[in-house]
This record gives structure tokens, C-alpha cells and sequence, in this order.
């Protein structure tokens, strides 16, 4: 029990630390969101809050109102806040003076313009001096009309009030986006915001909040997860693992696994001063604490998001997945509805019904899928997650001010891939076009419908769609019948005409329809696309780079899943043997294909090809 007094001490000694505001205090202060050199959000009420001692007076001035405000602080927490009309956007420098009494502060360098958050985890908060494309984006980043603020990981077990000064990551809070400060921001963010800044010529500030290692879980605000039932289940659970969470007995439970491990060194001739290191309080991190965790119930929406609601955004760009995509933790069906409650949350907590939100989906990572590993690198949870992603967004009913980014065109290996401009760009692309309506190219495109035709399947879209490299073979797509294994196809656009008006003038080509087909699958009544952690695919929205498509599947066979957040469904031995049936799949193919080459070659021929009406 003396462990477990300890830890509750110093968690509250943590907590009285963080909310030390809310007790009340006998100095002026701001909430930590406000420094000189922030952004402020155009056309929103500007609300400025703090504290100060109890009962005492505050006056707040600001240049760009012609009239301080003022307000009595709460006798009970010295809480206070004020409130100033909607400004326009505006590139010069606004002052903000808070008075109480004899204390004073001044916020200088201050613009008016356009927030947008960075939300998500590692490779959203991924700086630029870690990409392939840090020396050309610092090249360009004397930027004075781009700001940036960063709150370090804070994951928290309830919502807290004010950002600590221990987790704003950049000395003074927010900061100008410079040559040497960029190389520190967000990649994606960076990439994201300098375009918009450079083709809208307003302010615009960035709030980089993503925290490496999150789960959506953690991403999405507490209280929405109690919205649906299967939700609310697993929030249910969550709580009573933290209410029963002894520290002591984790404790004690890491030691003993220790000393069997120890046990194991010395019996294999491990040197003494090699041996593994005792566990101790010391080792106790958020991840082992249950509801604190970045993988629980609203942990980092609590200390990283929810902590400055209150002041006007913009819009949210969200890049996240991986901890959702593994195996054991792949869970897509709640993935979706987590999706679609926490985009609702957002614009609940922020007032703002129309908030616009991107979300860029998985990025690529790991060993990239080719024709060799085809049927192998299919078996991807991760498919799966990015499918809910999209779903789960479209769920939210905005398609104008919403949009899925897909992301696993941008195929670099490793957790960490360091192409990120890519992914910054796009998401720029998007917002100019539809939330700032310049005259910039965006295009999204569906699945209207797969109809099996002999041994073809043949797909349907609402948009043209084909390589941006005009190639004619088409990659990423897999086909199965009703037995559900899927293998490799060949694919082509569908054709009309004579094959010299194809070649010489490229008449009769029909870009909205692909012919699928596989020498495997004689009775085809399922497809599936880009169907992979990091796949083949090099379709495009009307052939333009920036717009691929995203990937699908026409078949109605879910990643296992359960409703009890207790227990897993999938294993690691249901995954071992799920890659095992891939491979052996990968050389069943191969093999059949090689023996009869010359019929698949002639058949490829007239693969899309069809008569003239």
C-alpha cells in the first residue's frame, strides 16, 4: 500500500500542477495557448481568458478593438475571460495588454487569420528536418505571416484547463515560421500551411497536437464515445480497468517476470553486470496506466485538443492509423464509428457545425507490395483501417467540407516514412479548393458498381480514372470468387473501336470502366484494390497525381471482430496463419500462371476490349 500512496501522491502532485489555476492563484495569468506571435482566427468572436486572484479586477486591451474589456475574476477559482468582435484577417502586428491590478501582461507580433490543428500521431508530428525535402522546404520557410505552437505529449486521464508550461514544446509558445524554426515543425503541417499562406496571402497559424504513438481511442473527445453503443462498451471497460489499476501490484508483477527472465540469463552464462534491470516506480509510464494511456478512451484529446477549447479554429488535419492497423489491435468496425464521433466532437467543442476536416489516411510504410510478393503483402489489416477511415468520414454526412486523403501511393519503407511534402500538399490542394474556393483542381471519386461478365469483373466509376502515366496496364487489383481467396489480376480500361484508333488517336477509350481478370478465377464475385499495408495501384482521378484513387473492396468479408473490448478475436496465431495461406496463395499462382503463359498472354490482348454499339 506504501507504493500505491506514493503514486496517488504524486499524481496529484501532477494534477495540482497542471490545474493549479483552477484552485485560484495570486499571480495574472493567461491560459498557455496565448503568447505574442500567435494567429488569432479571422471572422470568430476572439475570446482571452486566464486567471487572477480572486475578486480582482481584469482589464483586457487590444489594438485592433478600439475598447478595453473588462471582467471580475471567479471568487472561487479566479477564473476570467473577455470577449472582442470578429476581426478580419490582417498582416500587421496587433497588441493584447492584460491588466490586474498591478501586474501586467503584453502579447506583441500578434496576426489575425486562419488556425488549423495537426492532429493525429508520429508521422503527422514527423518534423521537416527529418524528411528527404528538408533543405528545399527550409529554403522556403522565411515565412513571417506563418506561425506555429506545439503541445508536447499530455495525455490525461480527464480534460484539463490550461496547457502547462512543460509541455508547450517551443520556447515562448508560438513562433515564426523561420529557415532554422521550420526544420522543427510538423512536415505535413509545414508543407500543408506555406501553401495556403503563399495562395491566400493571410495569416495562418498552426497547431501541431499529434502525439506519437495515439490510438484513435485517445484522439476522439471522452464523451462522445458514450454515443454508441459499442463504444460506450469499451469506454465501460476502460474505466473499470482504471478504477481497479493498482500501481503497487503492477509493480510487483513487472518484478516478477524479471526474476524468471533473470533466472533465464544466468542459466544461458549472461554476465552479472548484463543482467536486465530491475523494474521499478520509476518505470511507470501513461501506456501501463489504464485510462491514462495513449491507447484509451480520450487520454490525449483530454491534455493535447480539449485543453484549449475556446479558441476559434479553422479547420483540422488529421493523419493517424498505425497503432489501429496491427493485427491484434485491428478493430474497423469501431475504427469507423470512433471516425465519425470524433470529427462530431470537434465541431461540437469548437462551435463550429461546418469545421472543415482532412483526414489523410494510412501512409504506405513498411516493405512495398510488388508482383513478385503480390498475394503475401495482401493479407493487410492495415487495408482494413484505411477503408474505415474513409467510411467512417463520409459517415459524417459534409462531403463538401470533409475529405479522405489517400496516402499509400507514397510507398517509402519503415514506420516512419520521410516522404511527407506529398501528403501536405495534397491536403493543401483540397482546402484551396473547397474550403478557400480558388480555382484549384480537386477531384474525388466512387465505385458505382462491379458486375461479373463471364470471367471479368467490370467495374464502374463516377469519374475517368487511369494512370497518370497514360499506361494502359493497370496495377493493384485482385480478384476472387466465392471460396474468398483473392489473387492477383490483370486489368485493363475498356476499350472501343479498332486497336490502330486506340494506338495512333487514342479514340475509344472509356476511363470510367476496368475489365478485372485472373486465369485462377473462373466465376468471379469479388475485387478488391490498393489492398495492402503499402500497395501496388496506379490509378488516378482523372489521371492526375496528386488524386489516386482510393483503395476499395466490393466484398463483404470483415476483419474478425468482436463487440467485448476484453477479449481479442484475432491472435497472432490467426495471423501467422493468415500470412502462411497468403504465401502459399502467392506460389499457387505463379505456379499456374507459368504453365499456361501463352493463353494468359493472348487473352490479355483482348482484355478490355470490347465491340462497338
Amino acid at each position: 500500500m506504501r507504493l500505491r500512496r506514493i503514486f496517488v501522491s504524486l499524481t496529484l502532485l501532477s494534477w495540482f500542477t497542471s490545474n493549479w489555476s483552477a484552485l485560484g492563484s495570486d499571480h495574472l495569468k493567461l491560459h498557455g495557448i496565448f503568447s505574442s506571435n500567435m494567429v488569432l482566427q479571422r471572422d470568430k468572436p476572439i475570446k482571452v481568458w486566464g486567471w487572477a486572484p480572486a475578486g480582482k479586477e481584469v482589464v483586457v486591451s487590444a489594438s485592433f478593438s478600439g475598447q478595453p474589456v473588462k471582467a471580475k475574476t471567479d471568487n472561487k477559482k479566479g477564473q476570467w475571460e473577455v470577449h472582442f468582435g470578429a476581426q478580419p484577417a490582417n498582416t500587421n502586428p496587433q497588441s493584447i495588454t492584460v491588466t490586474a491590478g498591478d501586474q501586467e501582461i503584453v502579447l506583441e507580433n500578434i496576426l489575425i487569420g486562419d488556425i488549423w490543428v495537426m492532429n493525429g500521431q508520429s508521422n503527422m508530428v514527423w518534423p521537416v528536418e527529418k524528411t528527404l525535402h528538408v533543405d528545399s522546404e527550409s529554403a522556403q520557410a522565411d515565412m513571417p505571416l506563418l506561425r506555429a505552437f506545439k503541445i508536447n505529449n499530455n495525455e490525461q486521464r480527464t480534460m484539463q484547463i490550461d496547457i502547462d508550461e512543460a509541455v508547450i514544446a517551443y520556447e515562448g509558445g508560438w513562433v515564426v515560421s523561420t529557415p532554422e524554426s521550420a526544420k522543427q515543425f510538423s512536415a505535413i503541417g509545414f508543407a500543408f500551411a506555406s501553401r495556403i499562406q503563399r495562395a491566400t496571402g493571410i495569416p495562418i497559424g498552426m497547431i501541431i497536437n499529434a502525439r506519437g504513438g495515439a490510438s484513435i481511442e485517445s484522439l476522439a473527445p471522452y464523451r462522445k464515445l458514450r454515443e454508441d453503443p459499442l463504444t460506450k462498451r469499451y469506454v465501460e471497460w476502460v474505466d473499470a480497468r482504471a478504477e481497479s489499476f493498482e500501481p503497487d501490484q503492477w509493480l510487483a508483477d513487472r518484478i516478477a517476470g524479471w526474476e524468471k527472465k533473470v533466472a533465464k540469463q544466468r542459466q544461458d552464462g549472461v554476465p552479472e553486470n548484463r543482467l536486465a534491470k530491475k523494474p521499478a516506480m520509476a518505470d511507470l509510464r501513461s501506456v501501463h496506466i489504464p485510462g491514462k494511456s495513449p491507447s484509451d478512451a480520450g487520454s490525449c484529446y483530454n491534455g493535447m485538443f480539449g485543453v484549449f477549447i475556446g479558441l476559434n479554429i479553422k479547420g483540422v488535419l488529421f493523419h493517424q492509423g498505425y497503432n489501429n492497423a496491427m493485427s491484434t489491435t485491428c478493430l474497423p468496425r469501431r475504427y469507423r464509428i470512433l471516425m465519425r464521433l470524433m470529427v462530431e466532437g470537434w465541431r461540437e467543442d469548437f462551435n463550429d457545425p461546418a469545421l472543415p476536416v482532412g483526414v489523410i489516411g494510412l501512409c504506405a510504410g513498411g516493405s512495398a507490395q510488388n508482383e513478385e510478393n503480390f498475394e503475401a503483402f495482401s493479407f493487410s489489416p492495415g487495408s482494413f483501417i484505411r477503408e474505415s477511415q474513409r467510411l467512417g468520414l463520409a459517415d459524417v454526412g459534409d462531403p463538401d467540407l470533409t475529405a479522405f486523403l489517400p496516402a499509400y501511393d507514397v510507398r517509402i519503407p519503415g514506420l516512419h516514412p520521410r516522404k511527407k511534402r506529398e501528403h501536405g500538399v495534397r491536403a493543401a490542394r483540397w482546402a484551396l479548393s473547397k474550403v478557400y474556393d480558388q480555382e484549384v483542381l480537386w477531384e474525388q471519386a466512387s465505385l458505382v458498381s462491379a458486375e461479373p461478365r463471364g470471367d471479368v469483373m467490370v467495374l464502374s466509376f463516377d469519374q475517368p480514372v487511369m494512370p497518370d502515366d497514360l499506361s494502359t496496364v493497370l496495377q493493384g487489383f485482385s480478384i476472387a470468387g466465392e471460396d474468398g481467396k483473392f489473387y492477383r489480376a490483370h486489368a485493363r480500361l475498356e476499350f472501343t473501336g479498332s486497336e490502330r484508333e486506340w494506338s495512333t488517336k487514342s479514340k475509344g477509350h472509356n476511363a470510367k470502366r476496368v475489365h478485372v481478370w485472373s486465369p485462377l478465377v473462373a466465376q468471379p464475385v469479388a475485387v478488391r484494390y490498393g489492398w495492402s499495408r503499402s500497395p501496388m495501384g496506379n490509378l488516378k482521378i482523372n489521371g492526375m497525381p496528386w488524386a489516386p484513387l482510393p483503395s476499395f473492396r466490393t466484398d463483404k468479408w470483415d476483419w474478425p471482430e468482436g463487440d467485448d473490448p476484453a477479449n481479442t478475436v484475432f491472435t497472432r496465431s490467426d495471423g501467422y496463419r493468415g500470412f502462411k495461406e497468403a504465401k502459399e496463395r502467392l506460389s499457387d499462382r505463379q505456379q499456374r500462371e507459368s504453365a499456361i503463359a501463352d493463353k494468359v498472354f493472348a487473352r490479355l490482348k483482348s482484355l478490355g476490349w470490347v465491340q462497338p454499339q
